[in-house]
């Protein structure tokens, strides 16, 4: 449990469910490695806290798709703060078996499809959302079947994401808005819209 920096109040029901997701993580993680031993000490920090700040972003959407979603960052947290309904796409079996009892648990409306993203069979949405899980190219050639046309994905990124952005534009045309980070000094928020191949 922790105290949420002003900017990222939530309501007292909300912190509730954030704490069951927590609980269950730390009881899951163990058998099937959700976040890495060394993580969980500081999961609220690391994980919790930096998916949060989606949700003012993703706040309002009919739904979204949230790509490569593993131990449930940042899908299963911004659907807990926002109430929008999204689509989990994890490929492990075990992760996903996670997943589903996560959204039962903190009574997320979440839909979890285990399978590959470039395989998975979804109504395109006006946001899709990842988090730690591949390079920005390799992103949006995923993002793009599962994106509206007018829509934007939301990515968080590390250090590379400048030279992620260089090497991504070689392929695509897009519009990019730059959210700093409010967790972590080097991390950024990409948001992604108007995508085209070159």
């Amino acid at each position: 449990m922790m105290n949420l920096p002003e900017t990222m109040h939530v309501s007292r029901e909300t912190q509730e469910r954030l704490e069951t997701f927590v609980a269950l993580l730390e009881k899951w993680n163990p058998r099937i490695n959700l976040v890495s031993s060394r993580d969980i000490a500081s999961v609220w920090d690391r994980h919790v806290l930096d998916s949060l700040q989606l949700a003012p972003l993703v706040a309002g959407q009919a739904r979204f798709i949230d790509m490569g979603s593993g131990g449930g960052f940042p899908g299963v947290i911004v659907s807990i703060a926002t109430g929008v309904p999204g689509t989990l796409i994890e490929s492990d079996q075990r992760k996903a078996a996670f997943l589903r009892e996560a959204a039962r648990a903190t009574q997320a409306p979440l839909t979890v499809l285990a399978e590959r993203i470039e395989q998975a069979e979804v109504l395109p949405a006006p946001v899709v959302t990842a988090r730690a899980l591949a390079s920005l190219s390799r992103l949006l050639d995923w993002t793009v079947p599962l994106l509206e046309k007018d829509g934007k994905a939301f990515f968080l990124k590390g250090q590379q994401a400048d030279e992620e952005l260089t090497e991504a534009r070689r392929s695509w045309h897009m519009d990019v808005r730059i959210h700093r980070s409010i967790t972590s000094h080097d991390g950024v928020i990409l948001e992604v819209s108007n995508l085209e191949r070159v």
